[in-house]
């Protein structure tokens, strides 16, 4: 595995979200986050992109607060990650679908509403930001895979969290409605949320305002789609991805969004 301890961290113009310094994460007594050290600025749709096995999720797990780490800081909205208080600020969203398939919607977002104190008033809101309505007091374990992660995120966004964190909210779903996910994320990004979105599907890349590219626990890359491109004279994702392994060095060369205006 490569190291990056030295890798600098991302400085750009927006305040930092999330800092990760020095992250030292071992697994089955296996080095999986090596030294890794990056930071997800606010406001913004973050890709973390990367084939499977590479660390997403065990990134995304540390920064939540719910991963052993053996060495290394993650600072969240300002405070350490795990902190109580975060809580209500940061919305989580695993792989698989963290709700009860033998209570209906709104018995979830009720039941979820209650655990994180959120107002009572949060499941009409969410289940109207989710387009869940026609769905609400129907089983999830009678929806569709589309249907069942609407009702993950929804839960996700009770209490209005600063910080969404989404651990490949989009696999096994159909082209239409990975679009409809994708707008819905753009939609709470303009209203200030910060999203970390993890994918092992390259062309998800364009989406994003930038994008951190991880291959076995390394960080390849931290930029905007277009930095990316440059940097490796391609013109789509996937193929700068290979290009980076190719060439066996991390580009950290992190562009704010002024310098990308004035290209």
């Amino acid at each position: 595995m490569t190291s990056n301890s030295s890798a600098p961290l991302h400085e750009p113009s927006a305040p930092a979200a999330i800092i990760v310094q020095d992250l030292h994460v071992h697994r089955g007594g296996m080095p999986v986050l090596d030294g890794l050290s990056l930071a997800v600025p606010s406001g913004l749709i973050v890709g973390l992109l990367g084939p499977s096995g590479s660390g997403k999720t065990t990134l995304m797990r540390s920064i939540v607060g719910v991963q052993l780490v053996k060495s290394g800081t993650i600072e969240v909205l300002g405070r350490p990650a795990g902190s109580a208080e975060l809580r209500r600020r940061v919305g989580y969203v695993t792989q698989q679908a963290s709700v009860y398939d033998d209570l209906t919607v709104r018995q979830n977002l009720v039941y979820f509403r209650r655990v994180l104190g959120a107002p009572a008033s949060d499941v009409a809101r969410v289940i109207e930001r989710t387009d869940l309505g026609s769905v609400e007091r129907r089983l999830v374990g009678t929806l569709s895979g589309g249907q069942r992660s609407r009702v993950s995120l929804a839960t996700a966004l009770l209490g209005s969290p600063e910080l969404l964190v989404l651990d490949e909210p989009t696999v096994g779903l159909d082209p239409v409605l990975r679009v409809e996910l994708w707008n819905m994320f753009r939609t709470l990004a303009a209203d200030g949320t910060t999203l970390l979105v993890s994918s092992h599907v390259m062309d998800e890349a364009k989406r994003c305002d930038r994008l951190l590219l991880m291959r076995d626990g390394a960080l390849l890359a931290d930029d905007t789609v277009h930095g990316v491109l440059e940097v490796t004279g391609t013109d789509d994702v996937e193929t700068a991805f290979l290009r980076l392994i190719e060439r066996g060095e991390p580009d950290l060369r992190p562009r704010d969004a002024d310098e990308e205006a004035s290209r």
